[in-house]
């Protein structure tokens, strides 16, 4: 399956997927606070397929 979801064309349900399933992996891992800047790059990653990661959306990603 192609992973088309470009950084430059992310919508706003994408970010709303990539931050419920943020929250939810931070609750049932029990990922540390100071990890969450990290792990939500590489989850940001992983879904856009794109290495960079924009500061805003991985600040709303892990805002609480």
């Amino acid at each position: 399956m192609d992973n088309d979801h470009s950084a430059d064309a992310i919508s706003t349900f994408d970010c709303n997927i990539l931050r419920d399933a943020f929250r939810t992996s931070v609750i049932e891992n029990r990922i540390p606070e100071d990890q969450w800047q990290g792990y939500a790059a590489l989850l940001i990653r992983d879904y856009t397929g794109n290495s960079d990661c924009e500061s805003a959306l991985l600040a709303w990603v892990v805002r609480k």
